[in-house]
């Protein structure tokens, strides 16, 4: 929900930085901002007819912004949701004495009540493929003489199969805006032996605190299971559930129950017990933060009794995890490392290497994209021995390292300039538009800075010789020169017009709302390089589009 409020945000105008002052602002600062502007747009200034319109549009701008920005209420409302938040229809009926949280709250149960519609009108499609493969010829070849053997033997071939393969599907299809119908299904093979089952359930959430459903299947027997969700109070809440299975055996019954309680901010705890079917019980704690994910878990049941526990570090930066898990119990132990990458917004990469007693080496593959699973479990050996723990690391990685060099680099820049230029394409009209408006604006400030200028050089004051905005190279010296092209634009006049008592304070906001100003590429980095002369010396400065600016600094000043 936050996401989308803020592309509300970013679509709309800002009229902080058309003004030229911060979001903190105060009632002078806004009225002493609209004065500023006003005298340089005033239809009344201007005598030309063309000029006049032009001033009529820039100073009806004007006028918007000084009207939102100093009416305390429409303030609240463009500060929390941008001006999406002031065309929204039915904010007429919005109580003035609301304060901006509330607002905020109204504008996102109003967003509630679209995604609820949206969601009447979609299924949520999620699907899982997996599939096991027997590689262990690979390091343990059957010996000649071996009754098995056959034209692969004869050639060297290893002996690789496909051992087992499940496949999982599910659909939701919502009834109601409390009520929604699950239907997922299974197949599973393995050795040759196959198994399948289909469920159906209704889920409705009872209140803001919790749902419940319920379940019918049919697979090995007929099964109805009931199950519900509360939330006690803050950080504590619990689940549970009663599964019935009839089988030509009778009538089995198993429950299960989990609560769970906020320890800390990035700390919960789980305690599971199960009972009938499977008999056990379970704590976990895991512990989430921006660096690293954290599970420990225990378990005492039937049939097994094990402790596992697994960290994960992770690179936002770089998109990707690395994750180490432990388990250890009455089957045996199993360690396994691995790594997960991001190749694209919605699509995940992962592989691990698993070594475990009895298990051996097995190699996991896992691709995740957008709801869709496909996993790929590789046995490599059923001995913990070098050679597949060596081969089963390095070739995932390598393969990988050239994947992404020669495949997946390439395709993402491909897409996106594609993107780019697709975005440019759109919105082709829209930014003729903003070209043709800064130019009307440069034109009406040619005279008011004609006059800033002489002022200026008269007591050796700021005079801006060159600004230049769009994509330039901030690591930028004296000598360099950029032209103005569709990507850079000349900003000059409209800098040189906002200085005032020999001095130029920019906000911490983009400039390409800046009066004179416009987004010569939209959806890329931009900066903004000023050279100018105070007491008669040269300095420049090169900054980045979202970065304050305060000139002149003695730190700007160029050697001679």
């Amino acid at each position: 929900m936050t996401e989308d409020i803020e592309e509300l945000l970013d679509d709309g105008e800002d009229y902080y930085t058309f003004l030229n002052i911060p979001r903190t602002a105060t009632e002078d600062e806004i009225n002493n901002a609209y004065r500023r502007l006003s005298r340089l747009y005033h239809p009344d200034k201007h005598t030309d007819p063309s000029r006049k319109v032009e001033a009529e549009l820039l100073f009806s701008k004007t006028k918007k912004a000084y009207e939102v920005l100093s009416d305390a209420h429409m303030r609240a409302i463009y500060d929390n949701l941008g001006t999406a938040g002031l065309e929204t229809q039915g904010w007429e009926v919005v109580q003035r004495t609301k304060t901006p949280n509330e607002i905020r709250e109204e504008y996102e149960r109003l967003a509630r009540d679209r995604e609820e519609r949206r969601l009447q009108q979609r299924t949520n499609p999620k699907s899982s493929v997996t599939m096991t493969v027997n590689a262990t010829d690979l390091f343990n070849v059957y010996d000649e003489e071996s009754p098995y053997m056959d034209l692969r033997d004869i050639f060297g071939l290893p002996h690789i199969e496909i051992s087992g393969m499940s496949l999982n599907q599910s659909i939701e299809a919502p009834l109601t805006s409390r009520d929604t119908a699950i239907l997922s299904g299974n197949l599973s093979s393995h050795n040759g032996n196959g198994s399948g089952g289909i469920n159906c359930s209704v889920r409705r959430i009872t209140s803001e605190k919790g749902w419940g459903e319920l379940e019918m299947g049919a697979g090995n027997g007929l099964n109805l299971a009931f199950k519900g969700f509360r939330n006690f109070s803050r950080g504590v809440f619990g689940n549970g559930s009663v599964l019935t299975h009839f089988t030509p055996n009778g009538l089995r019954v198993g429950t299960v129950a989990t609560i769970a309680n906020q320890l800390d901010k990035h700390t919960v705890g789980y305690l599971t017990w199960k009972a009938g079917m499977q008999s056990g019980m379970n704590t976990m704690i895991i512990r989430d933060t921006a660096s690293h994910h954290i599970v420990f878990s225990a378990y005492i049941g039937i049939p097994h009794t094990y402790a596992a526990l697994s960290f994960t570090h992770k690179m936002p930066d770089n998109d990707a995890k690395v994750k180490l898990t432990g388990k250890a119990g009455t089957f045996g132990a199993i360690f396994e490392y691995g790594a997960e990458k991001k190749v694209s917004q919605n699509s995940s990469l992962s592989a691990s290497i698993s070594l475990g007693v009895p298990t051996g080496v097995q190699l996991k593959v896992k691709l995740h994209r957008a709801s869709q699973t496909y996993g790929m479990t590789i046995l490599l050996c059923e001995e913990i021995l070098p050679a597949p723990i060596m081969y089963g690391t390095m070739v995932p990685l390598v393969s990988w390292l050239a994947v992404q060099k020669l495949v997946i680099q390439p395709y993402l820049r491909q897409r996106k300039q594609t993107e780019l230029q697709k975005q440019r394409e759109n919105n082709k009209s829209r930014l003729l538009e903003k070209r043709r408006e800064a130019k009307a604006a440069v034109d009406l400030m040619r005279e008011t800075v004609k006059r800033i200028v002489d002022q200026e050089e008269a007591r050796k004051g700021l005079v801006i010789l060159q600004a230049l905005y769009g994509q330039l190279v901030i690591e930028g010296t004296q000598e360099d020169e950029c032209e103005v092209s569709e990507e850079i634009v000349d900003v000059t006049i409209p800098l040189q017009c906002l200085v005032k008592d020999s001095k130029l304070i920019l906000q911490e906001s983009s400039k390409c709302s800046l009066p004179g100003f416009y987004d010569p590429c939209p959806g890329e980095d931009k900066n903004l390089r000023v050279r100018y002369l105070f007491h008669a010396v040269t300095h420049e400065v090169t900054i980045k589009d979202t970065e304050s600016l305060r000139i002149p600094k003695q730190s700007h000043r160029l050697e001679t």
